[in-house]
């Protein structure tokens, strides 16, 4: 069966990708494809230091044996690492507090090739078969192409908020998976 992007033309199929629980390698792999400047506009506009993809990875081992599900290593069809896409408890004192939220982070060289929405579909399947009833998804409303994926999975804007961090304005998406 072949997935199409909603709202794409009728012969662009989504890439193969494949999820991984990430191991204590992608920490480095994350570390590298992430140090462009343009995959960190909406991260802070600066690379993160190589113990902070350290600290990401050993929590999101953690999430996904509590939870079964957390933010996984994105692989293409070459088993190469591309990114990042998955879910986990909203981490900050603000906004949805104790919900799960979607997210994804790609490498530059990767984009606009549908990776984020043929690996966000598949996480959506995952927390649905984990019994999550509601994600969201929490979007700089400046950052387009996420906002583009957030509309691709059905998703709808729930609240506009100021970020306390950066004091930027930001989106707060949300999806009901189980039928009420």
């Amino acid at each position: 069966m072949i997935t199409r992007l909603k709202g794409c033309p009728v012969n662009r199929a989504l890439p193969v990708v494949r999820l991984r629980v990430p191991t204590d390698e992608d920490a480095v792999a994350w570390h590298r494809i992430f140090d462009h400047p343009d995959v960190m506009e909406f991260q802070g506009h600066r690379s993160a230091e190589l113990s902070v993809y350290e600290e990401l990875t050993a929590r999101q081992r953690r999430h996904d044996a509590e939870h079964g599900f957390c933010l996984w290593t994105m692989l293409d069809r070459d088993d190469r690492v591309i990114g990042f896409t998955g879910a986990q408890p909203w981490p900050a004192d603000w906004g949805p507090k104790g919900e799960i939220e979607i997210g994804w982070r790609l490498g530059r060289e990767h984009w606009g090739q549908g990776y984020v929405t043929a690996a966000a579909q598949m996480t959506l399947e995952r927390v649905r078969a984990a019994g999550v009833p509601t994600v969201v998804a929490m979007v700089d409303a400046q950052n387009a192409r996420s906002i583009a994926v957030t509309r691709r999975l059905g998703m709808r804007l729930a609240e506009v908020f100021t970020s306390p961090e950066g004091k930027r304005e930001g989106h707060c998406y949300r999806l009901d998976l189980q039928p009420r």
